[in-house]
């Protein structure tokens, strides 16, 4: 009979919870002789995923959604049979404020790219020196360099300034919360990268790529699921179907050390207790791998992590101080705004499940590189500023009936240039140091859901190949 072997998954977001969920499922198919310590330093499990109720409203307090076309989300909520629930959000026009008007986002675009150059052309969201700059994409060669680089940069050499600094900066730094002159292009989207040396033109190679307009539905379809009862739902769902016969559960427990033995490792927890595990799966941030780690010296080839804060407001009101022109699903700000929101969400219009009827929930997002220093405001003060945003942007009446603030301190990852490679780097190292120890979650390989549960399979994946060497 096969010794049985311990896996400890340390952190219990997204991530680790997807681990433990398929670990369980590959032990119960293969009656596996494994056991699973899922450790988690906070009292709850899920991470940034966290939804609360309050006075009939749906209040995420992180993420809010999933993209569809990232199937590895839909698939779980699948397998832990919660995907009656699965909801799509609701579509309509979305905007930019550039300066102070609220621009609607011209039609015909791929993450800010144009795809369509009438809506572009005709958009007075840009100079006619910014749209001739835009149309030098057409012309230009494909880039020449080999390894990393900056996202501004890339996008900047394509189409010059307007059109990144207007449109493609706020869609893409609301992914990722970051500066894109520092921001790796190869670890956030290569994508592009690929269809320039592909297309040469990123305008053609984003008509190539999408579908055929014949192809398209008649109506705008929608990019995003959620679930009805909020995203904790999934959460709850996941820890519900772990087995404790299999997966032993510890929430408020840190690890503060782990020691490599012969044959194993040891986890020296904050209670004083000491775990043994065979292989582990590392999901919460560098500094805190680094830390329990402490003993090895090689974790500066993955060099000084970065990560920014941010902090979301939501804000409830009648429907009737919301003034009746504003048709959409809400809007990104440009960084040439002199406003501190970055991006507010008309959530009772995008996801009209979360909120009752007569009533509106605006969503803002607060901080960015230079502006931090608003998440160590006050709830009254962060509200505050939002509602000044607001009224200005949109014309409110009235005052909210509540708010909610949720703050999320160095919780935003930043994959500076050259990102990939030392987290290859690091991987190498590992391999060679802890065998049977591997990273996965939003600090090293994608920060969406989606990416998340990725990388949670994949590290099932590997642990099993190395246990069963």
């Amino acid at each position: 009979m096969s010794k049985q072997k311990k896996i400890a998954i340390i952190g219990g977001g997204i991530t680790g919870l997807t681990a433990a969920y398929y670990l369980q499922k590959e032990i119960k198919t293969n009656n596996l002789p494994y056991k699973i310590d899922l450790i988690e330093s906070s009292d709850k499990l899920g991470g940034k995923m966290e939804t609360i109720k309050q006075d009939g409203f749906t209040i995420e307090r992180g993420p809010d959604s999933f993209l569809i076309r990232k199937e590895s989300a839909a698939r779980l909520a699948h397998e832990v049979g919660i995907d009656h629930d699965l909801v799509k959000n609701g579509t309509g026009k979305a905007y930019v404020l550039v300066g102070d008007k609220l621009h609607e986002m011209p039609k015909g675009s791929f993450m800010g790219i144009p795809t369509q150059l009438a809506p572009f052309l005709l958009s007075n969201m840009f100079s006619l020196k910014g749209k001739v700059r835009m149309l030098s994409d057409f012309v230009l060669p494909k880039s020449t360099i080999q390894s990393d680089q900056s996202v501004g940069e890339f996008f900047r050499r394509r189409f010059g300034n307007e059109l990144l600094e207007n449109l493609i900066e706020p869609l893409l730094s609301g992914i990722y919360a970051g500066n894109i002159d520092q921001l790796s292009l190869m670890a956030t989207f290569p994508q592009f990268y690929q269809m320039e040396q592909k297309h040469r033109s990123l305008i053609k190679g984003s008509r190539e790529t999408l579908p055929k307009k014949k192809d398209r539905p008649v109506n705008k379809t929608s990019k995003f699921y959620s679930l009805r009862g909020g995203l904790q739902s999934f959460i709850d769902v996941i820890e519900k179907e772990l087995d404790p016969a299999i997966v032993s559960i510890h929430k408020a427990t840190s690890v503060d050390h782990i020691e490599k033995k012969t044959e194993d490792y040891h986890l020296l927890l904050d209670n004083g207790e000491v775990n043994k595990a065979d292989s582990l799966i590392l999901t919460t941030a560098f500094p805190v791998v680094k830390r329990i780690f402490s003993q090895y010296d090689f974790w500066q080839v993955f060099g000084e992590t970065k990560a920014t804060s941010v902090a979301n407001v939501v804000l409830t009101f009648d429907v009737d101080s919301i003034p009746s022109n504003l048709d959409g699903t809400g809007f990104v700000v440009s960084r040439n705004s002199n406003y501190r929101i970055t991006a507010c969400t008309w959530t009772h219009k995008k996801w009209p499940n979360t909120t009752p009827e007569g009533k509106a929930m605006l969503r803002c997002y607060v901080g960015r590189p230079g502006d931090e220093g608003v998440v160590d405001l006050s709830d009254a003060e962060i509200a505050e500023i939002a509602l000044k945003d607001l009224k200005k942007i949109m014309g409110i009446s009235g005052k909210p009936d509540f708010h909610v603030v949720t703050r999320w301190r160095d919780a935003m990852p930043q994959y500076t240039v050259g990102h990939l490679d030392r987290l290859n780097d690091l991987r190498v190292q590992m391999e060679k140091e802890l065998p049977g120890v591997l990273l996965a979650g939003s600090g090293y390989q994608g920060i969406g859901i989606p990416d998340c549960i990725d990388q949670g399979e994949r590290a099932v994946a590997d642990i099993l190949e190395f246990l069963q060497k």
